[in-house]
């Protein structure tokens, strides 16, 4: 029997154990769940777990090497930010200002970020591969990279904000590809919530209680409206 840990909020699947209270007896191996059986506290998909290793830490990759001097003169730092990119950009910073209580500045970078978004290329809705491909990308390479950093410099802070968004990133990607092989299909008839904080996202009839990721109430998770 092995135990299976969900990449998305942590939740450990004991083979041993099953989940008796769900209708999972003792002994049930995770490939022998049905294969729309989903993490029981993120709803992630059973793709999102991996197998519970006990032993040595993994190695962790070094730090990119920087292309510029320091100072953000990369070749991709300077590169034109598209109208997307912008929009989000500000819709950030909006965010961010609305924490800090600045509801001016706030009402400002909403106006950009819509200003840009007006000017920005439609999206392709139906087509989610590249999408999902540089999800990916930034799971593989991005990420280890980015923690790698932080760790050499000691910037808890930007540790934390990775670990969240690590999370929400893997379950974006589970999403990604769930939407690509069911064509949208498992979103009709329920709703979708997002966590106003760290960005994750779930999938359901109600919000969870706490989120899963960062752990604020329901109140903090929002329901997103269909057009």
């Amino acid at each position: 029997m092995k135990k299976f840990i969900c990449n998305v909020c942590g939740y450990i699947y004991d083979e041993a154990v099953g989940i008796p209270d769900r209708g999972i007896a003792p002994g049930t191996r995770l490939e022998e769940l049905p294969s729309d059986w989903v993490c029981p506290l993120c709803g992630a998909p059973k793709s999102a777990f991996r197998e519970k290793k006990e032993g040595p830490m993994a190695v962790v990759p070094e730090p990119a090497e920087r292309t510029g001097n320091g100072d953000g003169d990369g070749a991709d730092e300077l590169r034109e930010l598209s109208f997307g990119e912008l929009s989000a950009i500000c819709s950030n910073l909006a965010k961010g200002c609305e924490k800090q209580y600045l509801a001016e500045e706030m009402e400002l970078f909403l106006k950009l970020a819509g200003y840009f978004k007006s000017k920005a290329a439609p999206a392709d809705t139906e087509n989610t591969g590249d999408l999902l491909a540089m999800v990916s990308k930034d799971l593989e390479t991005e990420y280890p990279h980015a923690e790698a950093a932080a760790g050499e410099s000691g910037d808890r802070g930007a540790k934390r904000a990775l670990v969240w968004s690590g999370k929400v990133t893997r379950m974006l990607e589970s999403l990604l590809e769930r939407f690509g092989n069911e064509q949208g299909a498992f979103l009709e008839h329920t709703k979708v919530f997002v966590c106003d904080i760290c960005g994750f996202i779930y999938i359901g009839d109600e919000a969870p209680a706490i989120c899963p990721v960062c752990k604020v109430p329901s109140l903090k998770i929002m329901e997103v409206q269909r057009r």
